[in-house]
Parts: C-alpha cells; structure tokens; sequence
C-alpha cells in the first residue's frame, strides 16, 4: 500500500511544473476582459510586458500588473531567478464562480445578470530554458 502511494509521489513530482508563476482568483472582472490584456504580453520580456501594462488603458490591466509582478517576485525569491533573463511563458484566465443577480423587470418578470470572476496565472520562464 505505501509502495503504490510513494510511486504516486514521486510520477507527481516528476510532472510537476518547476516554473515560477503567480495566481489571482476570483477577480471581480469577467475573463473575457482579461484574456484581451493577456494577448498583448503573452511571450514578451518581463520589462516589455510591465510597461504594456502601464501604459495599457484596458479594464484588468492593473490587476494583470500585480499578477506578473508577483510572479516576478516569486522567482527572484523563491527560485534564485534573474529579473532580466524572464519572459512570459504562458498567461490564461479561468472562468471564476458567478455572482447571480436579478434586473426587476415589467409585469413582475425578472431578468437574470451574471457578475462574472475570474482567476488569473502568469507562468513565467528563463530565456535560456
């Protein structure tokens, strides 16, 4: 039985993914609007990818900033990473859970209204790799 179990261990770790990234959930901002500002910094440089965002007016482009710099942060801290060697690698946003609301409607009829989250993941990698 712990034979079989520590197999399982060891395939895990062996898949498991060694870039460093960051995650953001449940953003108050539907996917939609985020996958759009994610296009514009998908495969670019660290340095290119935050100034896009500065200067980007598009809705979730301040919370993509956060995401990627946290990103940043984590390999510089946690992976011993030089910030000028980092590209992004992959970006994507995942549908969060909806906020369900209701729009009053005539003839005591009611129309449904979908707030929607999202969760966001900035995988970043070194050039070299």
């Amino acid at each position: 039985m712990a034979s079989n179990t520590n197999r399982k261990v060891q395939r895990l770790e062996e898949t498991k993914d060694s870039r460093p990234y960051a995650r953001a959930k449940y953003l108050r901002i539907s996917p939609y609007k985020i996958r759009t500002v994610l296009a514009l910094i998908r495969g670019k440089s660290v340095e290119e990818a935050e100034a896009i965002l500065t200067y980007c007016n598009k809705g979730g482009s301040l919370e993509v900033k956060k995401v990627l710099q946290s990103a940043c942060a984590n390999a510089e801290h946690n992976k011993n990473m030089d910030r000028t060697d980092l590209y992004v690698a992959e970006c994507f946003a995942d549908a969060g859970p909806e906020l369900k609301r209701i729009q009053p409607v005539s003839k005591g009829r009611a129309h449904a209204i979908l707030k929607r989250t999202c969760h966001v993941t900035v995988i970043l990698a070194a050039k070299g790799m």
